[in-house]
């Protein structure tokens, strides 16, 4: 499997997730720099975490609008699959391969803690190693994780199967205690509609690692790697 992890200034997850694949995948990614106006033939596209651009205007917005991103883009429409996480979900919104945006948190201030997480569909690259309704903890670390759309677009994502995931108590309940950012439907990741688009505020790569404290991160580059390889 070929993979790149873009590298904005401001990322602080682009090595956290390049240890991870490499842990999966067994060979290091391509770290490629915001610069770059040309893509190489790839597998997947990983968006890191982090403050692109300090956040400045919104989260995300001043990435979007990168060459590198029109390639990425462009690569995403060709079936490359492109995983987002958190600052990534917020680029991947921001370039419209996603729908809705990440809106400051309800409680407008910094969360940072591990969450658990329901897998609402195991029907992508992504999820597969996962079952559809298992609990899984993730961290997250986020100030705009609130994810908005409006009705019709909620109705479609829940009717197509591309909620990915959604934010639960530890007992799977989906309910608002256990929302940390007040994300409609308790939503935490989506899928584009060819299901080859990831986006999602939790880090699994902060939890792929048993020395990280738990390894709950660690399906979802595995199951990439079979997916892909």
């Amino acid at each position: 499997m070929k993979a790149a992890v873009i590298v904005f200034p401001g990322s602080n997850c682009d090595r956290d997730v390049a240890v991870a694949l490499e842990q999966s995948v067994g060979t290091p990614p391509l770290m490629l720099w915001h610069g770059e106006t040309e893509v190489p033939d790839l597998d997947l596209i990983v968006v890191p975490g982090g403050f692109s651009y300090g956040d400045y205007l919104r989260c995300g917005a001043m990435a979007a609008h990168l060459p590198v991103m029109r390639e990425v883009k462009a690569r995403a429409d060709a079936g490359v699959q492109v995983l987002g996480i958190c600052n990534g979900f917020q680029v991947l919104t921001e370039t419209g391969m996603l729908p809705g945006v990440l809106m400051r948190n309800a409680a407008l201030k910094f969360v940072c803690k591990d969450v658990h997480l329901k897998v609402g569909t195991d029907a992508s690259a992504f999820t597969r190693e996962y079952e559809r309704d298992q609990v899984v903890r993730i961290p997250i670390a986020h100030n705009e994780g609130n994810y908005f759309a409006d009705e019709g677009t909620l109705d479609r994502l829940e009717g197509e199967d591309r909620v990915a995931f959604r934010y639960c108590d530890a007992d799977g309940a989906v309910d608002d205690e256990a929302n940390p950012n007040g994300s409609q439907r308790n939503i935490a990741g989506i899928l584009n509609e060819r299901r080859n688009v990831l986006g999602m505020m939790p880090h699994p790569e902060r939890l792929a690692d048993s020395q990280l404290g738990g390894t709950d991160g660690r399906p979802m580059f595995d199951g990439l790697l079979a997916a892909l390889d």
